[in-house]
């Protein structure tokens, strides 16, 4: 190890294949791009961690490479020529494989303004390199910090936050790239470790390492750090952060998952955390940089009893305010009364007494008269002796940043204390207590769904909107593949909201965590898109906030999702939990006191914010910040039973809701129709350069038709009308017809010598050849027929390649064999008796189908139900009525012939009641 480090560098690579040889007895480093952070030269990081693994896929364990450089490299190089390079430590840490994670700790030089938060900062960004692509935007290069992102940014700010002393006010910046990504694991655990490692090693002054893991639950066995394809199967996504000794930090989602398996998922991912802090605490004792203790500056400490002595009294008062904002006001009045008597009049403790003025002889004489003695505290001038004065007490003063922060600290302390002592807290509420819970929908008349959820004075107004595909939220990913999201929910928390005057614009880092928490909440309880095929958006606005925000937006979202028509699994809320640690500091029996629904004082002055939202009997989503140095299992398993207690109370008061969720869509919503084609029919919809989707666009007025590569068909219209149009062509663009059916009344195209070509439907064609236009010798087509005829024709065969062969004469009364089969034809009769054998119809010759009847069933049909309302749909038809959409004229096809209810061919499409079904 050389002496003076100035930066430390936790390089990570694989133990196993060991590093190949280059020939000359030195070992090659299987990532030379990273080679340059090896070398020795003057550095600014304080510490820098680099993460990775290039083993195989079953690897469980990687190696940390520490490299401790010299302040000086050419001090360094004095010592030695071998001296000049930097001196490795390796330790194994349990974790995943085949990852890098680039991560640097930097500390501003000079301190900032004392302020009641640690001053750390969080980025973390993937780079597109690292899975071999570059960004498809304009200038090529990562933009703006994606949602997910900053999400990361999250995990790795809170478990961090806790572990750092208070009084340190160096600004710290934590910056974790992915420089490398494999494709099988996400890296946000890994940035996790990457940056507690990054921080022991650093001179950040802290109390613990810090470790991440990503639990999941396949079947019945818990997974530390699985793979993403392990995840899609999983029921649990736990990300869990901690020390060796206590969690910080959880949040997860999950299926509906018990509380006592929540407890075994933690249980289990502690155990990984615990491991991977042993090793990493062994590498700062190896390599880990000096901790600057003697920069933190905590105000005097008999400044806290000074704030006592002149607020005391009056703080107690202030914090039995039930209201929020005048609770607020009186406390902001006695923090400036304190101010001006602290920093600017000077303050007298209560302690400090007069001095009394002492009875001393002017002088005072020894035998020898000539020497006197003068006593201590008087001065001699001359014959003039000054008797000294009573000794007063000088008033004291402070810093104002100094009073602040000890005035916020009594003030969490008198409110701590309330609670534990009187079982009280501000509202009057027991530690269990719910705040009064009402709700309403249907309170927006225009929106697809909506819903005013109020609890105490924390109120969230939740808005549905549903639209088809183009609607979805599209996701750019490290993996490649372009990601939709069918449901997203975006929360905002205007200042107006606590009363405040702020800054208005994009989106803060609070309110994107916020919203996905209440997403993937909310996301269990939805539907399939097969049987809901809508793009659906909730958005949460906090009208007025006191506590717990994001789980009113989840109670919120749930009520107004069900007033849009949703069919959601079951009704879910979501409840925040407090917790005061040390109750044995106020009086108490020293357990944890759990508070529930806790408002926003609670959360600042308490020490857990534990948000849990799911139904009566399972989970769906949890979030945890500890402010304290951690929790432990049996604490964490008595918020969960409480916080259970509390979500069936809001469930039960969600019932109560007055008016309540309509369940049905909305008139103002559009309409989605799902309808399954044959695959290999889906060209005929989307027609040469998607000019034929576009046509039917605009004939019908859809607002767009989607098509996929399976035969799946989504049509979105505004009204029924337009939607039984586009569904009545498509089917007979799709429909695989049968030989038997008729079609009345039909136009005909044109006009060949061998034969006519018949529009049977809107753009399908047949031929009905010469020999079946007429019961008798007819010499020429055109003799008899011009292009814009209407004749009635029977389809009488369909050959290999699909074209159909109509018939004329067969629908004639004096026809010798209208039912002839075709196998009973010949290929060339010389009298003309049968018809000669249908040519091959490639080129531009089009192809022909039929209408099934109405009334005819669908043997093994797949078609989505309606998405409309019972209402929007039309009675159903007593007769067997085919309606067949013509671009220039609407014309009924009825089947005369035809006594019996024929079986719906597995490829036909028939129109019932306004829905179209396809086999």
């Amino acid at each position: 190890m050389l002496v003076n480090p100035s930066s430390i560098r936790c390089r990570c690579h694989s133990i196993k294949p060991p590093f190949p040889s280059s020939g000359n007895g030195r070992r090659v480093s299987p990532l030379p791009h990273f080679s340059r952070f090896l070398q020795p030269r003057k550095s600014k990081f304080h510490s820098l961690s680099l993460l990775a693994s290039t083993s195989g896929y079953y690897s469980k364990r990687f190696s940390v490479r520490a490299v401790v450089e010299a302040e000086d490299a050419d001090s360094a190089l004095a010592d030695g020529p071998s001296s000049g390079f930097p001196q490795p430590f390796s330790v194994e840490i349990p974790f995943g494989n085949r990852r890098i994670v680039f991560t640097s700790v930097c500390l501003s030089d000079t301190p900032s303004e004392p302020c009641d938060f640690f001053p750390l900062s969080v980025n973390y960004q993937e780079r597109f390199s690292a899975a071999g692509r570059t960004s498809g935007g304009f200038f090529k290069r990562e933009g703006k910090t994606k949602d997910h992102e900053v999400l990361i940014c999250r995990l790795i700010d809170r478990p961090l936050r806790p572990t750092m002393f208070k009084g340190f006010y160096h600004e710290t910046q934590v910056l974790s790239w992915v420089l490398s990504y494999d494709g099988l694991h996400s890296p946000d655990c890994l940035a996790v470790t990457a940056a507690g490692i990054a921080v022991a090693l650093s001179e950040v002054p802290n109390t613990k390492a810090i470790a991440g893991v990503r639990v999941g639950l396949v079947g019945d066995k818990f997974i530390v750090n699985p793979t993403t394809k392990e995840m899609e199967e999983s029921d649990l996504d736990l990300v869990l952060a901690g020390t060796d000794s206590a969690i910080l930090m959880i949040e997860g989602y999950c299926n509906f998952l018990p509380e006592e398996k929540l407890l075994e998922a933690v249980e289990v991912g502690q155990e990984a955390v615990r491991a991977i802090c042993k090793e990493v605490d062994a590498l700062v004792k190896k390599c880990g940089k000096p901790k600057m203790m003697d920069a933190i500056k905590l105000p005097p400490p008999e400044l806290y009893k000074h704030v006592e002595e002149i607020a005391g009294h009056e703080l107690v008062k202030v914090l039995q305010i039930k209201q929020k904002i005048p609770r607020r006001k009186a406390l902001t009045s006695l923090e400036d009364k304190v101010l001006t008597i602290l920093t600017e009049k000077g303050y007298v403790s209560k302690d400090a007494t007069f001095v009394p003025a002492e009875t001393i002889p002017d002088v005072l004489e020894d035998e020898d008269e000539d020497e006197e003695v003068v006593v201590d505290g008087e001065v001699d001038e001359g014959d003039i002796h000054i008797k000294p004065l009573p000794r007063k007490s000088t008033p004291l003063c402070f810093s104002e940043v100094d009073v602040k922060l000890v005035f916020k600290e009594v003030s969490s302390k008198f409110l701590r204390r309330r609670i534990v002592e009187g079982g009280k807290r501000s509202d009057g509420r027991t530690s269990d207590g719910i705040r009064p819970i009402n709700s309403r929908c249907g309170l927006l008349p225009r929106a697809h769904g909506s819903a005013l959820f109020t609890r105490g004075e924390t109120q969230s107004l939740a808005v549905v909107t549903l639209g088809d595909k183009q609607m979805a939220q599209r996701i750019d990913n490290l993996e490649g593949d372009d990601e939709w999201k069918r449901f997203y929910l975006q929360y905002s928390f205007p200042p107006s909201s606590v009363g405040e005057v702020g800054r208005m614009g994009a989106p803060s880092r609070r309110e994107i965590g916020h919203g996905m928490l209440a997403e993937r909440a909310l996301e269990t309880i939805l539907p399939s898109e097969d049987n809901f095929p809508y793009t659906i958006r909730v958005e949460s606005t906090i009208i007025e906030s006191n506590g717990s925000s994001s789980m009113a937006s989840v109670c919120g979202g749930c009520l107004a999702l069900q007033d849009a028509g949703v069919p959601i699994k079951s009704s879910i809320a979501g409840i925040a939990m407090g917790m005061v640690l040390d109750t044995q500091e106020f009086g108490g029996d020293g357990t944890p006191l759990i508070l529930s629904d806790i408002t926003g004082s609670e959360d600042v002055s308490g020490d857990m914010d534990f948000k849990v939202a799911g139904n009566e009997d399972g989970i769906t989503a949890f979030q945890m910040d500890i402010k304290v140095g951690g929790i432990t299992l049996p604490i964490m398993r008595k918020a969960l039973l409480q916080a259970r207690d509390g979500r069936r109370h809001i469930l039960g008061e969600m019932l109560k809701c007055l008016p309540p969720p309509s369940k049905k869509l909305s008139k103002h919503a559009p309409l989605i129709h799902v309808m399954k084609v044959k695959p290999e029919k889906i060209n005929l919809i989307i027609g040469t350069g998607g000019k034929k989707v576009k046509s039917i666009i605009e004939e019908t007025g859809v607002e767009s038709i989607d098509t996929q590569d399976d035969g799946l068909v989504k049509i979105t219209a505004k009204d029924l009308s337009s939607l039984e149009k586009s569904m009545a062509i498509i089917s007979n663009l799709t429909m695989v017809p049968t030989v038997g059916d008729i079609y009345r009344d039909c136009e005909i195209k044109s006009v060949a010598p061998y034969g006519v070509f018949v529009e049977i439907a809107p753009g399908r064609e047949g031929l009905c050849h010469i020999s079946e236009l007429s019961s008798s010798w007819l010499p020429k087509a055109e003799d008899a027929f011009k292009v814009g005829d209407h004749i009635d024709v029977k389809l009488i065969e369909v050959n290999d390649k699909g074209q159909l062969r109509l018939s004329r004469r067969a629908l004639m009364p004096d026809s010798e064999q209208p039912n002839a089969s075709p196998k009973q034809q010949t290929d060339a009769s010389e009298d003309g008796s049968t018809s000669p054998k249908l040519p091959d119809l490639d080129g531009p010759k089009k192809v022909m189908i039929k209408l099934k009847d109405e009334s005819e069933s669908s043997e093994g049909s797949t078609t989505s139900p309606r998405s409309s309302s019972p209402e929007q749909t039309t009675p159903p038809r007593k007769k067997a009525v085919k309606r067949v959409v013509n671009p220039t004229k609407d014309r009924t096809y009825i089947n005369k012939e035809r006594a019996k209810k024929s079986t719906t061919s597995k490829e036909g499409t028939s129109l019932v009641n306004g829905e179209a079904k396809i086999g």
